[in-house]
């Protein structure tokens, strides 16, 4: 990349029979009668000469600890084509106005700026980069930039299959591919689209371009996805794939909290648990991933331990968001507006002594982070408590003692997949399932063995008349338009009692139809959302809340099941609420029926209901 385009090497070459290029590196032209040399070997003699003759690298990219910032991540768009749960909300978020963006000349007139001073690696990410129209024109003229090693961009992958060949002729020589799930259904709830098949179609094109590895990036949540660690590796088994997996980060917006964070150490537990032979890669000075291989495997594996073993000490990243701050260090919240300054005419020179002036300021690490985590407790996931991203199908993960570790591979079936470690104490074994984001609220979790009387606060919430008859007896729906708009709040529950043979399969999540607690959850959500159309007389409530949990009970082999919905509006949603509630079990009951009809659908109810003219209930 390094190289410059062949024709313009052959006006160098004509214009003298010795002389040397901006670095140094002699060009020679070669005489009649004597062989031509290709440009693969023109490169490769200038690279040896680059190595042979180095410059010191720019003050201007050194911080005061010596680091020197050779990469540079550059933000092509603030926007995305997904919504992923844990990164923004579902209508988006707030823009900057495009008059205030990087136009395509601004972003490659800093890449030269840096690049010039000795930037050798250019990472394009967004936002997600690929929707940028001139994503492929802007890696074709840093191609160009000389002394550039390597382009790469960090994807969702959604539009990457149908861009990839492009790009690649342009000059892309590295992709990450961002990809949280191995789970179709848990996929378009996490990003609330459609797109699964789309990123795998977008891996497989990276490898048949010949990129390898193809970077897949897993960033791991306790209680959404560390249950497909084991998946993801044994994607390395036959691909060469780099999947990394990434200690989740706190950002704005997306409530970080320590217990969502599964540490470098405990993923490396459950993995060699799985692979005892699992083994060291070395690593480059500057790298972020702490690499592994397992013998015979195409691929490998990487962890990205930025909360638990922080890598600041070698850090050589530089950032420039979207709209032209530059940033130099992810965690920090100081930023330099290089867009003003370039646009208020600033020389290369002004520019170079503010980029100095910032990467002189770097602290040493991010310390705050760090003090966070040593004074918190350890990233335990409590069973009694509701974490708001237990959001899939959950298998609890500890960091086992060799001798729990022992007795749950003992437990382990020959040839059965390690997907679910649990607790191993004198607890019963929980998974739990729920569509819950938001931490506005903290309602406990049901308690499927729960069965206490009902009783109703304030005033007596029932009448002695059928509202849905008219004056002759015929169905009519309720007329809400004279009602006030009011907070409403509803909150209903089901049982499904499966036999010991289906709850073990479930609680393996061993179901050859898939997982069926993810499936019914996603069921009781949608569900809610279509009550007016399953129920006749029910009036359209948009709805601004669903929440669907499920929880096993090991003591009656059965699935509890929770669900909550709220909007404000003239009419309730205990309907929503009880059809959430009631099609999550129907759906429960589908993904088992092969295995044992002896499944009871049962104590479908309301708990609580809040808003209404009627006054209150709670079942308590």
């Amino acid at each position: 990349m390094a190289a410059r385009p062949v024709s313009r090497m052959l006006r160098r070459v004509l214009r003298s029979s010795v002389r040397s290029c901006s670095s140094g590196a002699p060009v020679t032209q070669h005489r009649p009668g004597e062989p031509s040399q290709t440009a693969a070997e023109e490169l490769s003699r200038r690279r040896q000469f680059l190595r042979e003759h180095a410059a010191p690298f720019s003050a201007f990219l050194t911080d005061s600890f010596g680091r020197q910032h050779s990469y540079l991540r550059i933000s092509l768009t603030e926007k995305c084509n997904l919504r992923c749960q844990y990164c923004m909300p579902e209508e988006g978020v707030p823009l900057t106005p495009k008059a205030d963006l990087l136009t395509t000349e601004e972003i490659l007139t800093l890449a030269r700026l840096f690049v010039k001073e000795g930037v050798d690696k250019i990472r394009l990410t967004g936002g997600e980069p690929l929707i940028r129209p001139d994503v492929v024109d802007i890696v074709a003229q840093l191609h160009r930039l000389e002394g550039l090693r390597t382009i790469g961009v960090t994807t969702n992958g959604i539009n990457l299959a149908r861009l990839l060949p492009q790009l690649q002729k342009a000059g892309l020589s590295a992709i990450n591919i961002s990809l949280d799930t191995l789970v179709p259904a848990k996929f378009e709830f996490i990003v609330r689209r459609k797109g699964f098949h789309k990123v795998m179609e977008g891996i497989h094109k990276a490898i048949e371009l010949g990129y390898s590895p193809v970077k897949v990036n897993c960033v791991v949540m306790r209680g959404l996805n560390e249950d497909e660690l084991l998946d993801f590796v044994a994607l390395t088994k036959g691909l060469p794939l780099d999947v990394r997996f990434i200690e989740y980060m706190p950002f704005d917006g997306n409530k970080w909290n320590f217990k969502k964070m599964v540490s470098y150490k405990e993923m490396l537990d459950t993995l060699r648990q799985q692979w005892p032979e699992l083994e060291k890669l070395p690593e480059e000075e500057s790298s972020t991933a702490r690499a592994f291989k397992i013998p015979g495997f195409r691929g490998q594996l990487s962890f990205i331990t930025s909360m638990s073993e922080h890598f600041c000490g070698t850090c050589n990243r530089l950032r420039i968001t979207a709209d032209g701050n530059l940033k130099v260090c992810l965690f920090g919240n100081s930023e330099v507006s290089l867009r003003d300054h370039l646009r208020a005419g600033a020389s290369e020179e002004e520019l170079l002594q503010i980029i100095g002036a910032a990467v002189g300021r770097k602290k040493r690490q991010h310390a705050e982070l760090l003090l966070m985590l040593q004074d918190s407790p350890p990233a335990i996931p409590s069973i009694s408590s509701q974490d708001p991203f237990r959001v899939q199908g959950i298998r609890h993960r500890v960091s086992f003692s060799n001798q729990m570790a022992t007795l749950w591979k003992g437990r382990r079936g020959p040839g059965a997949p390690l997907l679910a470690q649990r607790w191993l104490g004198s607890g019963p074994s929980q998974r739990r399932c729920s569509s819950r984001l938001d931490s506005d609220t903290n309602p406990k979790c049901l308690s499927a063995v729960s069965r206490t009387p009902a009783t109703a606060s304030g005033p007596p919430p029932t009448s002695d008349q059928l509202t849905h008859v008219d004056a002759e007896g015929r169905a009519a729906m309720v007329d809400v338009g004279g009602k006030p708009d009011t907070e409403r709040v509803a909150v209903a529950s089901a049982v499904v009692l499966l036999g010991p043979v289906a709850f073990k399969l479930v609680q393996n999540n061993q179901l050859k139809k898939g997982d069926a607690l993810v499936v019914a959850q996603l069921a009781g959500v949608q569900a809610a959302k279509q009550t007016s159309q399953l129920i006749p007389l029910c009036h359209h409530v948009a709805l601004s809340h669903v929440q669907v949990q499920l929880e096993l009970d090991s003591t009656r082999h059965a699935v509890g099941i929770q669900a909550s919905c709220r909007a404000r509006g003239p009419t309730g949603v205990e309907m929503e609420a009880l059809t959430a509630a009631a099609v999550a079990a129907l759906t429960l009951y589908d993904m088992c029926k092969a295995v044992s009809r002896d499944i009871v659908v049962g104590e479908i109810k309301l708990i609580s209901k809040t808003g209404g003219q009627r006054g209150d209930f709670h079942r308590t």
